[in-house]
This record gives structure tokens, sequence and C-alpha cells, in this order.
């Protein structure tokens, strides 16, 4: 191989090393012959070459180009030579050269291919991750793959000259489920005791604030054994950040700064010196989501002085009972080339209303004139004498649908209605390619009420600080009470969650106790965190950005597997190494387990 070792690689070269004999090294990626002449485009990491085997190459060299098929891996020897202008590739980086081959050496054979590498391959998912070493030469993993790295590097440029130190934290510790469950590790040397797979950081980023280290951050692997859903994969990796000392704002504005360079080094993108902000009241309210997509303005509005006045009773009753009536109205130019959503469109939109225990979804649509517009269809019958009014006080134009959901419950109109929302920006095409909407969401409830288990618990995680207007009433009126805590969503995903930590053992203590957790419990579970507060542990907070969900939408792809090298499929499970998979008796002795069949 020494003889055959690249000089060069398959993007480098231009038409300044014209007259130069270079080696490349990569994959055949086409081969095609014209008269006589052989075409064969070399690909590697960093580009494609066009190598020639010319018409008066040796009959040696013509016969072994002749064997070359798709993704052989070769050496070819050979002098850069410039274009004609008229043969020129401007689409292509080296698109001005092309190197004349005078030896090829074929270094691995390849055999029959699974599917095409290609950008965008028609291949299946299982397919895809059945042979991932070769899914991930396409240029579109290649591309994605080499956008995370420079986004994690990034980070750490960031974070390091901003005085954080990465610190690792263990991959091996004591099982403390909570929300999901924990993968847990049999310990050989002590029979019956397990270690967990982190869920996150959490803990030992607080005990790193105790420890004083005060700015801490780590790129951190962490793990959830979660039923297969949407788009979770068992391992995951997040941007592990803990301040002390310091309030909401100053993380807020900490992760402004970072994303911001994150986005001007890697993707040349400004974004701006803050963030829009949204308390969580107010995102349901606007938007029935704590996670809404800002790139379409499209908001809830308020249609209860209008129930209240028609005569459409499904939606008097969701008032009398203290519900709620609301309305999206959805402009016509939305509809593109069509200028009116069908009935059966709209009964798709009520089928997905449903899904999330809306009764069902009312409409109207708005016709006429602007200068005498009216309502027709649906629900429209109901308000015959208020027709003006709706349209003058939802702003809407004459082709605008207008959707209504109604319901006894607050939050299932809002959250019905927002998922409609949701599926009408992709539906519509809405939801601008290239554009990135940042906001927080800020005042969460620091508790929820788990109806099945009729119990209190906590909404994010039982370590957030409450604010401190509710310290008085925590335990007689928990609902109420809102957390010191935020989430930064990008276009209608949750891209980080973060707090201000209780610090204080005895405030921790109660959360503990509103929770459901006992006293000996809680000692059982976290005690070396509450016995840690009892030496001057300062105040801290923190947020952790997940690292793969970002390179995703950076990406302009809906799905992390898109941007991590060795993913599960949706089942949790690896297709190319068939993992998880049973392991030899033998282990299973030393580790003292049995296994329960089904």
């Amino acid at each position: 191989m020494e003889q055959y070792k690249r000089t060069a690689n398959c993007g480098s070269l231009r038409k300044t090393d014209a007259g130069k004999t270079v080696i490349l090294n990569g994959w055949v990626n086409r081969k095609r012959d014209h008269g006589g002449i052989g075409f064969i485009n070399l690909r590697d990491r960093y580009g494609i070459t066009q190598t020639v085997v010319s018409e008066d190459a040796s009959s040696e060299l013509i016969a072994l180009a002749s064997q070359l098929h798709n993704e052989y891996c070769i050496a070819v020897e050979g002098m850069v030579r410039a274009r004609p202008d008229s043969m020129i590739n401007p689409e292509m980086a080296t698109g001005e050269i092309e190197v004349v081959i005078n030896n090829l050496v074929i270094l691995n054979k390849c055999d029959v291919l699974p599917f095409q590498i290609e950008d965008k391959t028609n291949a299946n998912e299982d397919l895809r991750l059945s042979y991932r070493y070769l899914d991930l030469r396409s240029a579109g993993m290649q591309k994605r793959i080499r956008l995370r790295h420079e986004v994690t590097f990034a980070v750490r440029e960031w974070m390091n000259d901003n005085g954080f130190f990465e610190i690792e934290t263990p991959t091996f510790i004591r099982s403390t489920p909570e929300g999901a469950r924990d993968y847990l590790v049999p310990s050989r040397l002590y029979p019956g005791k397990f270690y967990a797979l982190p869920q996150s950081p959490q803990l030992y980023k607080q005990l790193l604030m105790v420890s004083g280290f005060d700015r801490y951050f780590q790129i951190a692997r962490c793990y959830r054994d979660e039923d297969a859903r949407g788009d979770r994969q068992p391992e995951f990796t997040q941007i592990d950040i803990e301040m002390s000392y310091v309030s909401r704002d100053d993380v807020l504005a900490m992760t402004e700064a970072f994303m911001s360079y994150v986005f001007k080094k890697t993707l040349a993108i400004n974004l701006p010196a803050q963030f829009k902000r949204l308390t969580f009241e107010e995102a349901m309210e606007k938007y029935g989501t704590d996670k809404p997509d800002l790139r379409f303005d499209i908001p809830l509005l308020d249609f209860s002085s209008y129930a209240l006045s028609g005569d459409f009773q499904a939606f008097k009753d969701a008032l009398a009972s203290g519900g709620a009536v609301k309305a999206l109205v959805v402009p016509s130019v939305s509809f593109g080339n069509n200028s009116v959503y069908s009935r059966k469109q709209i009964d798709e939109l009520e089928t997905h209303a449903k899904i999330y225990r809306a009764k069902g979804l009312a409409w109207m649509k708005v016709t006429g004139t602007e200068s005498e517009p009216v309502l027709e269809g649906g629900v429209s019958k109901f308000f015959t004498e208020h027709h003006k009014a709706i349209i003058a006080g939802l702003n809407a134009k004459p082709g605008d649908l207008i959707l209504i959901t109604a319901d006894p419950k607050k939050k299932i109109a809002n959250v019905a209605l927002g998922a409609v929302r949701s599926k009408l920006g992709k539906d519509l095409n809405l939801c601008k390619q290239g554009v990135f909407e940042f906001v927080w969401i800020v005042d969460f409830p620091l508790f929820e009420y788990n109806e099945e288990e009729q119990r209190w618990e906590a909404a994010h995680h039982m370590f957030s600080s409450p604010q401190e207007q509710y310290l008085e009433t925590m335990e007689s009126d928990p609902g109420p009470v809102k957390g010191d805590l935020y989430d930064l969503v990008l276009n209608g995903y949750e891209l980080a969650s973060g707090s201000i930590r209780i610090h204080d053992p005895e405030l921790q203590k109660r959360v503990f106790s509103i929770v459901g957790i006992s006293k000996e419990e809680a000692e059982t579970r976290f005690g070396f965190l509450t016995n840690a507060f009892k030496y001057g542990a300062p105040p801290h907070g923190g947020i952790a950005p997940g690292l793969d969900r970002l390179v995703m939408l950076m990406a302009g792809e809906t799905s992390i597997k898109e941007v991590i090298a060795f993913p599960k499929n949706s089942f949790a499970v690896s297709p190319m190494d068939n993992c998880p998979g049973e392991v030899e008796q033998k282990q299973m002795n030393e580790l003292h387990l049995s296994i329960i069949k089904p």
C-alpha cells in the first residue's frame, strides 16, 4: 500500500495543480466509456475527481479499468490536466481538472450492492441501517456527519473561550429512575446489584457546582429505556451545561450567545441577539403547544364571544362547563394553486384533531367580496346574524378557511387545534426551509396532577426550583406553582430544557414530599445529593440542548437518525449487528443471572 498511498484527496485538486503527478485513493463513484476513452469518477469524503483512461493507454491498463464496477476501492496514479473550457463542470469543486491515469491498482473489490449509494436513496430504513457502512458513504450522510462534527467543535470552542470546563461524569451510576426506565448493568463482583446508565448527568452536574466548578459543560451520552415511539433513540447526546450564581436570564443569554456562535461558525447564519419569549400559558393559548413552530404566523384565536351569541349549542355547552372555543383562520394564500380547502381535506383535519381528544372540528369558509364577505358551509348557519362581526373580529378575508374546536376542558380545545395548526404547516408547506425561528417558553408549571395515580408529580424533574412567590403556598396548592423552568424551541421542536435548580436541602425535601417521595426513599435514592447541599451549595442552574436534534434541524432533516452514524431503528434494534442479542450462558453465570422466558 505504501507505494500507492494518496498524495492528494479527491476534493483538493484545482487548475493550479495542472502538470502535477498525483496518487488518489477512493471508491469508483461512476464509470463510463466514450469512444475508447474511459472516465472514472473517483470519490472519497472530500469530494469527487474525474480520472481518465486515455485511448492511447496500455492494453493492460485498459483491461484492468474494464474490470471496475461502482464502489471498487482503487488507487490511481496520474497527471493533472486542465479541462477545455467547454468541458468544465461547474457543479464539481474539481470540475476544472481531470487526472490522466498512468497506473491503476484495485485495492478491494465490491460485491453486488444492496442499494445504490446515492444522496437520496429509495432503500427503506432497515435496509439502510443493515448496511449503514454503505449508507454512510453517500454524499448526504457524509455532509450531515461533517456538520455534526463542526457543530460539536464549535460548541467546544465557545465553551472554552467563555470559561467552561469540560468534565466527564460517570457512565455507571446508581439507579434513580424518574420518567423513563433506566438501562441496567449487572455487577459481576456484587451479585444482585446493578449499575444504571445515566438518563442525564443531572445529579452529577449539580454536585460539580457544589464542588466549585462554576462553569461546566459536557457532550454527554444519555440512555433511556423507552417504548418505541416517534423518533426517539435509546442512546442520544446532549450538550450539558451548568453554572453557579446565575439567574434564569443569565442562562438564557448564555444559550443565545453560544447558539449564535454555532450557527455563524457552521452555517454562516446570523441569529438575533435575543430570542422571542412566551410564557407557557401564552404558548398554549396562542399555539396550542409548548413547542410552537413560528415559521408561519397562524395563531389560535378566542371564539368565545361569538359562540355565546350564536346558536350552536355544543359551543355554548363547552363554555358553560368552564371550557373554551378556539378558532384558526387559514389564509387562502396558504392553499397555493388550490383556491379552496376541500371537504375531504377538512375531514382529514377533523380526524387528526380527534387524535388529541377533540370531539370534532367545526368549520366555515369566507366567501363573497372584500366589501361584502359572508360565511358559508359548516356551522355558518348557526351564526347568520353575526357573519360580519366574526369576519371582522377574526380579521378573515374571502377565500379563508375558519376552523373551530370546543371542549369543556380548555387544554383539549387548545391542544387539538394546535395539532391541526401544526399539520397545516406541513401540509401547506408553510414551514420555510432554511429559516430558524427560536423561541423561549418560560414559566412552566412545576407540578402536574397524575389523574390515574391520583397524585402530584414533577412536570419536568424534581430538582427544579419553584419561583419565589409560591414558596409559602406550595404544599397547600401545588397546581398554580410555577417553576424557574425554561425550554428553547426551534421550528416546532423542543431543542433544550433547563431550570434554576434547588440548592437548599430543606426546599428539596419539600418538593420530594409533594410528589410523594418519603424521607426514607429520598435518602435512599438521592441522599448523596441532598447531603452535599448541606455543605455550602451555591445557587445554580443550567440547560441541556439536544445535539442530535440541533444538528437535525440545522441539516433540514426530520429524523435524528439522519445525523447519527449508527442509530437504532424505531424498535431500538440495530439491524446491522443484530443488537440487542443473546449472550453465552457462561456470561450469565458469571453475572449470577437467569432468564425468565415470556
